[in-house]
């Protein structure tokens, strides 16, 4: 895979945003504070420094061949899902195919039982960070207790020196039921539009992007609703079909992985960035080649058993143009 991509030319005009679930991003140390006992050398996914060392290689390698196509280099910014803590964080952008591409990231512990958060990595010859926050949604169970989730993190900066803001998301999972956990998504949709307002109650013409897996796809209320309220463009709607997604359930394709943005990224201002193109990145090495999953995201795990693969997601991106 040594030489993928390899004569793109660098296109200094534009730049990469990416988003990706990495699937259960845990290093193999044991945390009192968190559920990570399936990730551990002695659990029955037997996850060894041997299992966790390759992960890094291929998440390093998938992140920074993200937009390469396109842009002939890194992705500036990319939105992570599913990361145990900084520790896991450091030693993906610290791998061999990252190592060079300046990475540096905004993370913060939340309370979610699976010990699992978000992140920003990003760029810092590109991108640099003005102010970050982490908005807590709370939900509650069955029981009325508190039913915690990850934080959704929000990330202000300056990218090719412009003001921008970065809303990455981790909303609740269809676990229990595509119905009956929607009010739990829709939650964190309108903590994500409360976000966007008060953003735009400093600033009327702040540019914003918003990114995650949502469980949720373009069609579904909790987006189309973000959409609509904060005046939006959706790049995805376009982009899921039969035989095309982020993430496959029962042999079926979902877009639960978006990157959705202002629409201020289509006017045409000298030295502004401009939206340019979105895609899932969904090239052949992140898929299974063969049996009856074929072409589906070539996963670490099935349930207990171990793939070896990248994740259970693909990717998605964004080219913005200055």
């Amino acid at each position: 895979m040594t030489d993928f991509f390899e004569e793109t030319p660098i296109r200094h005009d534009l730049q990469t945003v990416a988003f990706y679930n990495l699937e259960n991003l845990f290093d193999y140390n044991d945390d009192r504070h968190t559920n990570d006992n399936d990730f551990l050398p002695i659990s029955v996914k037997k996850w060894t420094p041997k299992r966790y060392d390759n992960k890094l290689r291929k998440l390093s390698f998938a992140i920074s061949s993200i937009g390469m196509k396109e842009t002939g280099k890194h992705p500036a910014l990319v939105g992570l899902a599913e990361v145990e803590n900084a520790k896991a964080i450091q030693d993906l952008i610290n791998y061999k195919h990252l190592e060079n591409c300046h990475y540096n990231f905004v993370h913060y512990d939340s309370l979610d039982e699976r010990g699992i958060d978000v992140a920003l990595i990003y760029d810092s010859t590109a991108f640099e960070v003005t102010h970050s926050d982490v908005f807590r949604i709370q939900l509650v169970n069955e029981h009325g207790l508190p039913d915690y989730t990850r934080d959704i993190l929000l990330v202000s900066g300056l990218l090719d020196g412009e003001a921008i803001h970065v809303i990455v998301n981790h909303w609740s999972s269809r676990r229990e039921g595509e119905k009956e956990t929607e009010p739990k998504r829709m939650a964190s949709s309108h903590k994500v539009t409360e976000i966007i307002a008060n953003l735009r109650l400093v600033n009327a013409d702040a540019k914003i992007i918003v990114m995650g897996d949502f469980n949720d796809d373009p069609s579904s209320n909790s987006i189309k609703n973000l959409v609509e309220v904060s005046n939006l463009y959706n790049p995805m709607d376009t982009l899921r079909s039969f035989s095309r997604g982020t993430t496959m359930h029962n042999r079926q394709w979902n877009l639960f992985d978006q990157i959705i943005f202002s629409t201020n990224f289509f006017d045409k201002t000298p030295n502004k960035l401009e939206f340019e193109t979105a895609n899932i990145f969904d090239e052949d090495f992140l898929k299974l080649f063969n049996g009856k999953f074929k072409g589906s995201p070539f996963r670490t795990y099935m349930g207990k058993k171990y793939q070896g693969g990248y994740s259970d997601h693909f990717p998605v991106y964004a080219i913005f143009q200055k």
